[in-house]
């Protein structure tokens, strides 16, 4: 090799740091309870704020031991189809189309479609 050529280290997880002198940060086991009789033991820093739920690996909400369920959250209903047609048009409208569509429809399915509705 010529001088002053570069080398290298081979690919992979070689590391020159140590853990020497590291100090890791003081933690706390925490449990978690679930509906399901799941229990759930999880290691937080003491500096860190647990939350009061956690979702288990059912799928379900686990409440943090000790502690009480948080209030929920108040939410919108959801918009139905029926909802934001009333946005639109109100009943008497409605039921005039209605009478209008049953009566193309008894005449006969074909003017339905020619009357482009």
């Amino acid at each position: 090799m010529a001088d002053g050529a570069l080398r290298g280290t081979r690919l992979g997880t070689l590391s020159y740091e140590t853990d020497e002198g590291v100090r890791f940060a003081d933690r706390q086991t925490v449990f978690y309870d679930c509906s399901c009789g799941i229990t759930i033991e999880l290691p937080f820093s003491m500096e860190a704020e647990m939350p009061a739920v956690w979702e288990c690996r059912c799928g379900a909400e686990a409440l943090l031991r000790g502690a009480d369920w948080p209030e929920k959250k108040a939410q919108k209903p959801q918009r139905t189809h029926w909802d934001m047609l009333l946005e639109r048009r109100s009943i008497p409208e409605l039921e005039e189309l209605l009478d209008e569509s049953l009566e193309i429809l008894r005449s006969g399915v074909d003017d339905f479609h020619a009357s482009g509705k």
